[in-house]
């Protein structure tokens, strides 16, 4: 097991990742948060919880109240906030409970933001079971749903009391799922980590099999990254944008496709690639860092087929939440293991990208 600090301004908690924590879960906790309260919720999948309920409860003395959340992004909305929120206070939760989000990227974000209102606000716990939930949205205490308009418009800061990735759970994944998560460690290697990247495209081979050393040595990289640049930035006003490499067109993807077509990791993959294009058109990246680059994202592909219109796409980025005052803000490749934020990206330049990524996915497919 190794564990990883995060120490920001208004809160300091660790991030265990190893294998066999689920079935410890409740004294682990305990250790996090103090005394376990009267009453305790767990927010799930129902699939998630039909293949790992003994475990998760093993350690329990008394059960915790389990909520449901229907899996995809179309149920990452205010109406299934407000619904748990409902839920809870006829199941007795009051200001002293304690909510366990155990599931994938989605449940941790509802979980999260639905911890952050209920009654001003109640401590949580991380436990992702997805492989990008532990390296990415499990960590840092950005939580929220999506509105019609956009992805995360809606949500708050509220960081957990501690986090508990099992990567015994990451067995029950399909590939693709497995291999959209995956796409956020490239992510974080392209942005931050050279060695990770290096690790990365070295041992492809390991990691998509699923040899246990190789994973947990990219999932403990992956987080490491993120707890140092949540760290140093922990409301995003300058630094900590660079994790959202590849998610302004990441998202509007994600948006104009309504949420079903392709998985959020995907859709990042393929936000990376229009990212790339846009940083060797502006000459922050060589043709040969390009190349490199790109080569490492199809190889922990395939991406989904994208038949969509570049406009549209450009039109979609105009919700990004990264933009102020009408400015467009963009992530940027700065070499290998470097990125940057700019202010200045045209809707010309955003269209050419996005027209590129679209020519790479059509002679992809």
């Amino acid at each position: 097991m190794q564990t990883i600090r995060v120490a920001t301004p208004s809160a300091r908690y660790d991030v265990f990742t190893g294998s066999g924590l689920l079935a410890s879960l409740a004294p682990r906790i305990e250790k996090a948060v103090g005394r376990l309260p009267r009453r305790v919720f767990v927010l799930t999948s129902p699939e998630i919880w039909s293949l790992w309920a003994d475990t998760f409860l093993c350690s329990f003395s008394e059960s915790p109240v389990a909520l449901f959340l229907a899996p995809g992004e179309q149920h990452k909305t205010m109406a299934s906030a407000e619904r748990l929120l409902r839920e809870m206070i006829r199941a007795g939760g009051d200001r002293g409970s304690l909510l366990i989000a155990f599931g994938g990227g989605i449940v941790g974000d509802v979980g999260g933001f639905v911890a952050s209102i209920f009654m001003r606000g109640i401590p949580y716990v991380q436990v992702p079971t997805t492989f990008l939930a532990q390296v990415d949205s499990s960590v840092g205490g950005k939580v929220g749903v999506n509105l019609p308009e956009g992805k995360n418009l809606a949500g708050s800061f509220h960081h957990p009391r501690s986090v508990f990735a099992d990567t015994g759970v990451l067995g029950t994944l399909t590939d693709r799922e497995l291999r959209a998560g995956l796409m956020e460690s490239v992510k974080a290697g392209i942005i931050r980590d050279r060695a990770l990247l290096r690790f990365m495209e070295e041992n492809a081979e390991a990691i998509l099999d699923r040899d246990p050393k190789a994973l947990e040595r990219v999932i403990a990289a992956s987080i490491r990254m993120k707890a140092d640049v949540v760290s140093r930035d922990e409301r995003e006003s300058g630094l900590r944008m660079i994790l959202n490499f590849g998610h302004t067109v990441g998202h509007a993807l994600e948006q104009v496709t309504r949420y079903k077509a392709m998985l959020h990791g995907e859709a990042v993959a393929w936000g990376m690639v229009a990212a790339l294009s846009l940083g060797r058109r502006r000459g922050t990246i060589t043709a040969g860092q390009l190349d490199r680059l790109e080569s490492l994202i199809y190889r922990y592909g395939p991406l989904p087929a994208l038949k969509l219109r570049a406009r549209k796409i450009v039109a979609a980025t105009g919700s990004d939440k990264k933009n102020v005052g009408g400015v467009r803000r963009f992530v940027l490749p700065l070499g290998i293991g470097d990125a940057g934020v700019v202010e200045d990206v045209t809707a010309g330049e955003l269209e050419a990208a996005v027209g590129y990524m679209l020519a790479k996915a059509k002679m992809a497919s």
